[in-house]
């Protein structure tokens, strides 16, 4: 799908901002100091419930502004989740009470935001739907089918933390998966090599 909400035009409209791979740039009660676009690198935006068990929501590529900060500025309420930069993050900060005046003065970027925020409500539409999927197998085969042929470099730990269950269930999982070849396991690597058999497996009803 072509991205149609790229907001990279209105750098001139902040300040540059630079954060480190695996910087936090947000977590639950903080205030929404600004307003990003990310230039380059990526955030990954995440939840963590009080069991201590975490899912990823969603990722801000380049182009993108983070709706769970846009829900923060139009709320006037605190962060709910977590933001870590995947890779340097280069991005620009919009002041607060800058990205008001642009919203409510410049219809290209009121409607930039927006188409923008409506997207993102649909992703996260579907990882509710996938999370209430009580078939973390079938979930898991979807995931990694998702991702094609290849190696991913990514823990045990990190697969689990993007389906929202526990690294437990996700290992035995895996191990399943190798044994019908449908991947191969590796220290902090999986590779995926039959992506056609996963999917299959995953879409079984």
């Amino acid at each position: 799908m072509t991205k149609t909400w790229d907001l990279t035009a209105y750098a001139s409209q902040g300040d540059p901002l630079v954060a480190p791979d695996g910087a936090c740039l947000f977590r639950p009660g903080d205030e929404s100091r600004a307003f990003l676009i990310v230039k380059s690198g990526a955030v990954r935006v995440e939840q963590t419930n009080s069991a201590g068990r975490t899912v990823v929501l969603y990722r801000v590529a380049a182009g993108d502004s983070c709706v769970l900060t846009t829900t923060c500025l139009l709320s006037e309420k605190p962060y709910s989740g977590y933001g870590y930069a995947e890779g340097t993050v280069h991005a620009i900060a919009i002041s607060p009470d800058r990205f008001r005046s642009l919203l409510a003065d410049d219809p290209q970027f009121q409607e930039l935001v927006f188409r923008g925020f409506a997207a993102r409500v649909g992703e996260l539409t579907a990882v509710i739907d996938d999370l209430l999927e009580h078939r973390t197998d079938l979930r898991l085969a979807r995931w990694l089918a998702n991702r094609g042929v290849g190696k991913l470099q990514m823990t045990q730990q990190e697969v689990a933390q993007e389906l929202g269950t526990a690294r437990e269930v996700v290992s035995r999982t895996l191990k399943s998966f190798e044994t019908r070849g449908w991947i191969r396991l590796g220290r902090g690597t999986l590779t995926v090599l039959d992506a056609d058999g996963l999917r299959r497996y995953g879409n079984m009803s």
